[in-house]
């Protein structure tokens, strides 16, 4: 079996962290981008000929396709691009600043897109190439205090599904992994807040019950549906991974499904 070469972006922690190792034991030769490597420098000394650690901060457009180029005259090559780079902010739409809300985009949307325009070109040069672009399973809707994360992975879903359409001609794939609920630090070192509005103290509280302390499973446990798919001669452009969340979207969604249909009448109404 041919080794693959990978490039991660949020290689040292969660979902990254978890896949660099995966690719690693399975013989394969990774790219481990992330804005601090030092986390990965354990790995670095047990795989020195097949990992290479790269310094890079996504939001930065001319430092992603720098660091690319760095990753192809590495190992010649990239077979798995997993855009993984990410972070949450947490909070009421209305207590988020604009500070908060161009930088949380700048990473979740504009640094996947900026790190999906620099690696396409070397993909459609040699004819192959998987991008794996890491969202979530709450893109399918909007929540309270998650609506920020939630609406730059909706963004990330369009885009990457436009991204398929143009590049399935030059022998590219690209899938959607939307993520379920797995103990990433997402919620911990990878989240900025809102200041808190004392007028939402009843609505947080409810949601804090409804979510309760489970950080979810390992992120390692979503390494095996990954890698089978990356076998795949036609992989789909969408993924539900995790078998919890695929159960609560297509709840989520047949409940869209009711409601367009309780109120059809309305919607005839008009022409377009």
């Amino acid at each position: 079996m041919l080794t693959r070469v990978w490039f991660i972006t949020g290689a040292s922690r969660g979902l990254g962290r978890a896949f660099t190792e995966a690719a690693l034991a399975a013989g394969d030769r990774v790219v481990a981008a992330a804005r601090n490597v030092e986390p990965l420098a354990e790995l670095a000394d047990k795989h020195p000929d097949a990992l290479v650690r790269l310094p890079l901060d996504v939001t930065d457009r001319a430092a992603v396709f720098k660091g690319v180029e760095q990753a192809v005259a590495a190992f010649g090559r990239l077979d798995v691009v997993l855009n993984n780079a990410g972070g949450l902010l947490l909070g009421m739409v209305e207590e988020a600043t604009e500070e908060q809300l161009r930088a949380h985009f700048d990473v979740n949307f504009f640094g996947a897109v900026w790190v999906t325009q620099a690696v396409v070109p070397h993909l459609r040069a040699q004819g192959s190439g998987h991008l794996l672009q890491v969202t979530s399973m709450g893109a399918s809707g909007g929540f309270a205090s998650t609506g920020m994360y939630a609406a730059g992975k909706a963004a990330l879903n369009s885009v990457s599904e436009a991204v398929a359409m143009e590049v399935e001609p030059f022998g590219i794939k690209v899938t959607i992994l939307q993520m379920g609920g797995y103990d990433t630090g997402l919620f911990t070192v990878g989240t900025t807040m809102t200041e808190p509005d004392p007028l939402y103290e009843e609505l947080r509280a409810k949601l804090a019950e409804m979510w309760g302390d489970d950080a979810g499973p390992d992120p390692s446990t979503a390494v095996p549906a990954v890698m089978e798919l990356l076998d795949l001669p036609e992989p789909p452009v969408r993924l539900i991974v995790g078998g919890a969340s695929y159960d609560m979207v297509l709840q989520m969604e047949q409940a869209r499904i009711e409601q367009y249909r309780a109120w059809e009448r309305l919607s005839r109404l008009a022409p377009g």
